[in-house]
């Protein structure tokens, strides 16, 4: 690189080791700087770096800060775009993210280290365990949201095929050759899958699928159907666990120590009430489906349906069928 050249891109250089060479557990000297420039054939004074620095920190609003260390001085990066904390929470979601690939997770983990030290960076990615966690197989998932986002954007329809797996772990593909077709309105992350929900014009209905099972997303040249009364929260509450089924006003009783897993379903809004010492009630939408069913029986005796009638019949009903089943 000509040296000319070099100067002009000395304050970007500067900028990237504070940002990557440096942390409050690894400060710098301005003579180790001025080595690392020289090393992309960037020369640099003494004095023009201490100059360099106060305009990274005053014009440019970097944190840059100084310590001694005995007769010397040191500089590094106090805050960047992120904390430590949070780039870790950051690499978590997307290791425990169930619609990332296991290869994907990795790659993106890596770039999320790129926003800190790399001193950090290291740290980051021994701390994010991604191996063995449930992960789709699908690496087609990027392509399928930014195709996706594309016909939201642009108000047009999708087209695509939907697929399941046979006992072989084979795709097979629903309705054959037939492709799908609906109007996306957003997607949304629910129950650790990713839904493209919207209007599917065979039901002639809103509804969602399961973004990691779509393949071969077109964008259609068909304008989408709108619903201005479409609220995304409202449908996730109904469809309770992405599975639709009658909604039913429901009387639920719950031991008090439950409180907590049912502020988790119904989400924090919910109104407890006191029913006896150990038992608490609320009163909420639920539906009539196997996901209700299967979540309320997980807490055996101490969750109970107390109205109306015909849910207390439906859930008993489903517990009979299962139990027919197994005979």
């Amino acid at each position: 690189m000509p040296r000319s050249s070099g100067q002009k891109l000395k304050l970007l250089y500067l900028a990237d080791i504070f940002r990557y060479e440096t942390d409050e557990e690894h400060p710098i000297s301005v003579k180790e700087i001025i080595q690392k420039l020289e090393a992309n054939d960037i020369s640099a004074e003494r004095k023009a770096i201490y100059t360099d620095i106060e305009t990274l920190r005053d014009d440019y609003g970097m944190d840059i800060c100084e310590i001694r260390e005995g007769n010397s001085v040191k500089h590094f990066l106090g805050s960047g775009e992120f904390e430590l904390p949070e780039l870790q929470l950051l690499a978590d979601a997307v290791a425990c993210s169930k619609f990332i690939t296991d290869k994907k997770s990795k790659e993106l983990i890596k770039k999320i280290g790129l926003l800190t030290s790399r001193y950090q960076a290291s740290a980051l990615q021994r701390n994010v365990i991604v191996a063995n966690r449930v992960k789709t197989i699908n690496e087609g998932i990027y392509y399928n949201i930014q195709t996706i986002h594309e016909a939201i954007n642009s108000g047009k329809k999708i087209t695509f095929g939907y697929f399941r797996h046979d006992l072989k772990k084979q795709k097979v593909y629903k309705y054959g050759e037939e492709r799908y077709e609906m109007s996306p309105y957003t997607l949304a992350w629910e129950d650790e899958n990713y839904y493209c929900i919207g209007y599917y014009d065979k039901r002639e209905k809103i509804t969602h699928f399961r973004v990691d099972r779509m393949e071969d997303i077109r964008v259609s040249e068909e304008d989408a159907v709108k619903d201005k009364t479409f609220n995304v929260s409202e449908y996730a509450k109904k469809v309770f666990g992405m599975f639709a089924g009658e909604m039913v006003r429901a009387n639920l009783t719950f031991k008090n120590y439950l409180l907590d897993a049912v502020m988790d379903k119904f989400g924090t809004d919910i109104i407890p009430h006191k029913v006896d010492d150990e038992n608490f009630s609320v009163s909420r939408e639920v539906s009539m489906s196997p996901t209700f069913y299967a979540w309320m029986f997980q807490f055996g005796t101490n969750a109970k349906i107390t109205a109306p009638d015909r849910l207390i019949d439906a859930y008993k009903d489903y517990i009979k069928t299962v139990l027919n089943d197994m005979e």
